[in-house]
């Protein structure tokens, strides 16, 4: 029984890091579908509808059933956020998202997604949510952590270097449908183009994050919030394909690649992900949730050099390592601040008060000496049956003697 308690433990413990390597699996899937998707000539517009559309589908029947008793009202303050969080990421963060994949690989924009955890901390501290105190370590890895990752993001960028080929990479014979069409490398121009909408894209989800932090504390049923803000994208998105895309044939999918990625995205990396996400985040929180980002994108490196017949660059190398290594540093602070938020609330609210006010004892103290005052009582209570009472008496003493006068006429008489 012991045995199996501590497989138990052990099991449970593993929980949070299945889940999340798992899920960088599905993301990292997600990227090369829709990248070969959008080499066949898939509008991106037309996939962010197909997406919300199937993670509204996926998500809200356990919405209706599991948060029916739970889901708090819809007042009007409240659905103004949910509308802005449906804006910022169906609409822009995965338009950008999308057409900046198209422009270069999937590898480079998971690396440039790495930026995430940096440039939501900037804005964090620019909303005044996150207090910043140069202070202290934590604050110092932070600051260097964000500049750090800016730094590699740019090295990325703006230098290319030599193609660094894997050892399988002439192995292995790629199908035409799936190898981009500018299989030799992008322009430049295009590069450039892919790596500012993959920056705008970053931006707009660490707003959804800032935004999502905000709503929540007024509406905290996460699968009705996740159906709500993927049915309002639908909605958004379908109106910004109707301005951006004006022929109709822009909208048929069949039953190929395009609504695979559509399926896979929307249910996958959409529905579930949030909703896993969510979880692991109320257990060990956001700073563990963002640790496993690096594991896709050596995931899709491995990946898309397989399927895509996709060409490493020393400079993107080099500079997704600075962003690997500035994201550590970001998290390391986290992880320390989250830490020490959690040994604060773990100190009893006595101790906590009677800090506050100056006072040195406690109600703990009190029981404290109230049980020393116990154990004193027995010990003098024991010590009375051990040892043998003496009586000890002692002369009283007396008065003084008060001389008397002798009278004179007897003096007299002798």
């Amino acid at each position: 029984m012991e045995g199996q308690g501590c497989v138990g433990n052990f099991l449970q413990r593993c929980k949070p890091y299945i889940a999340m390597i798992s899920l960088q699996f599905g993301y990292a899937g997600m990227n090369i579908i829709t990248k070969v998707s959008l080499n066949r000539g898939m509008s991106h517009y037309v996939l962010v509808v197909y997406r919300h559309a199937f993670a509204t589908a996926a998500i809200a029947p356990f919405a209706l059933v599991l948060e029916r008793k739970v889901r708090p009202k819809i007042t009007f303050p409240i659905f103004m956020q949910i509308f802005v969080l449906g804006l910022l990421g169906p609409v822009i963060d995965q338009n950008f998202y999308y057409a900046g994949l198209k422009f270069t690989s999937p590898t480079f924009a998971c690396a440039m997604s790495n930026m995430l955890p940096a440039m939501t901390f900037v804005m964090a501290v620019l909303c005044r949510m996150e207090k910043l105190d140069m202070k202290k370590v934590r604050c110092q890895a932070k600051v260097v952590g964000t500049l750090v990752t800016v730094a590699g993001a740019m090295l990325m960028i703006l230098y290319k270097g030599h193609v660094i080929n894997f050892v399988w990479s002439g192995l292995i014979h790629h199908p035409k449908s799936y190898a981009p069409a500018n299989a030799t490398g992008s322009t430049d121009k295009d590069w450039l183009k892919g790596s500012i909408l993959l920056i705008i894209a970053t931006f707009a989800w660490a707003s959804f994050f800032i935004v999502q932090a905000i709503t929540m504390r007024r509406y905290s049923a996460q699968l009705s919030l996740t159906a709500l803000v993927c049915f309002l994208g639908t909605l958004q998105s379908t109106a910004v394909t109707f301005v951006m895309e004006r022929k109709p044939s822009v909208w048929t999918i069949g039953w190929d690649m395009n609504l695979l990625a559509a399926a896979y995205a929307g249910i996958v990396s959409s529905s579930i992900a949030y909703y896993v996400q969510g979880l692991v985040m109320k257990k060990r929180g956001p700073v563990f949730v963002t640790a496993f980002s690096p594991l896709m994108m050596i995931i899709v490196a491995i990946m898309g050099s397989f399927i895509l017949a996709e060409k490493m660059y020393l400079g993107g190398i080099l500079g997704a390592i600075l962003i690997v290594m500035g994201l550590y540093s970001v998290l390391w602070g986290k992880y320390k601040e989250y830490k020490e938020k959690e040994a604060i609330e773990a100190i009893p609210e006595p101790v906590k008060v009677g800090g506050e006010n100056g006072r040195m004892t406690t109600v703990m103290e009190d029981i404290e000496a109230n049980d020393f005052d116990f154990e004193m009582q027995k010990t003098s209570e024991a010590s009375k049956e051990t040892f043998p009472v003496l009586a000890i008496s002692a002369p009283i003493p007396q008065p003084p003697m008060i001389a008397v006068e002798t009278p004179k006429a007897s003096l007299r008489g002798t």
